[in-house]
């Protein structure tokens, strides 16, 4: 248990460090062009989550996101007694992955972001993207566990593009993102819906991948 809470802070220091410090390095650089932004921040994103998948995932499971936790809960594959130490871990790692993102780019470390995301559009956007990443786990963790690290990476690649909110698609990157007022920043007073949806859509992926896949697969 040790090393597992050792691997989630970790691996979430490095993948909110990822997406904070590649928005704003994508920023700087594109120019006032917002698609050539967000292009950056895709490409760092999805190409780090392989790495610290394939890393991290045979010692901690490389949840990084309590969307995931809650699942694999909701699973009973992994006990209450897991689920608050894992989401403070995976909290507490974010946190100093955006500072340090802050540090690097002499920003101010600690801030908060004024970004405003909400309405249905960007609400349905969390449900969804967040539905499908946790479904791609559930089910590719029964069926080709070797393709977790590839299919994450590519999913959130592509869903930072085909949905409304850019895929946040994890609560404590949420959390994490309102203490940035960058490009990757949400205002704090839009985070609780945000993370609402986020759960919603984990917990329509239990469901569905129960039904797609039943025990005896």
């Amino acid at each position: 248990m040790s090393r597992q809470l050792g691997a989630e802070p970790l691996g979430s220091f490095f993948l909110f460090a990822a997406v904070i410090g590649s928005g704003i390095m994508g920023e700087s650089l594109a120019g006032g062009n917002i698609a050539i932004a967000l292009l950056a921040n895709t490409l760092a994103t999805g190409a780090i989550l392989f790495v610290l998948i394939a890393m991290l995932g045979p010692i901690s499971g490389a949840h990084f996101n309590p969307a995931v936790t809650f699942a694999f809960w909701l699973r009973r594959e992994i006990g209450a007694a897991t689920v608050g130490p894992y989401v403070c871990a995976q909290l507490v790692g974010g946190a100093l992955g955006a500072f340090a993102a802050h540090l690097m780019f002499d920003l101010p470390i600690l801030q908060f972001s004024t970004k405003a995301r909400a309405g249905i559009g960007q609400w349905s956007g969390e449900l969804v993207a967040t539905f499908g990443l946790v479904l791609t786990i559930l089910l590719l963790v029964r069926l080709r566990p070797g393709a977790i690290p590839a299919a994450v990476g590519l999913y959130i690649s592509s869903a930072y593009w085909f949905t409304s909110s850019t895929s946040f698609a994890n609560p404590a990157i949420t959390v994490v993102r309102s203490l940035s007022d960058t490009f990757a920043g949400i205002a704090p007073v839009d985070v609780p819906l945000f993370v609402a949806m986020q759960f919603v859509g984990a917990a329509l992926a239990v469901g569905c991948s129960a039904w797609l896949t039943p025990r005896e697969v």
